[in-house]
């Protein structure tokens, strides 16, 4: 299978999935990059902490990025399928 489509398969997966501020952070990573925007501000308590899952990404390249998304995703269902 194409990475861009296990990728894409992963993301409909996670969506079940916990650990979503991780899994969050591993798909901005993947599919745009490098975060770009300003840190928002300290009344947004989950914008924060989801630039922060983005941003400790920061430097991975977009297919590295999909392929630690693809993973974590694989473990997630690992441990929580019954």
């Amino acid at each position: 299978m194409h990475a861009q489509e296990d990728f894409e398969k992963a993301a409909e997966e996670a969506k079940t999935l916990p650990n979503a501020l991780e899994l969050y952070g591993l798909y901005k990573q993947g599919t745009e990059g490098d975060v770009s925007t300003s840190r928002p501000g300290m009344f947004d308590l989950k914008g924060k902490a989801k630039w922060d899952a983005w941003n400790s990404n920061k430097g991975k390249d977009k297919a590295a990025a999909q392929q630690a998304y693809i993973d974590k995703v694989a473990e997630l269902k690992a441990k929580y399928s019954s």
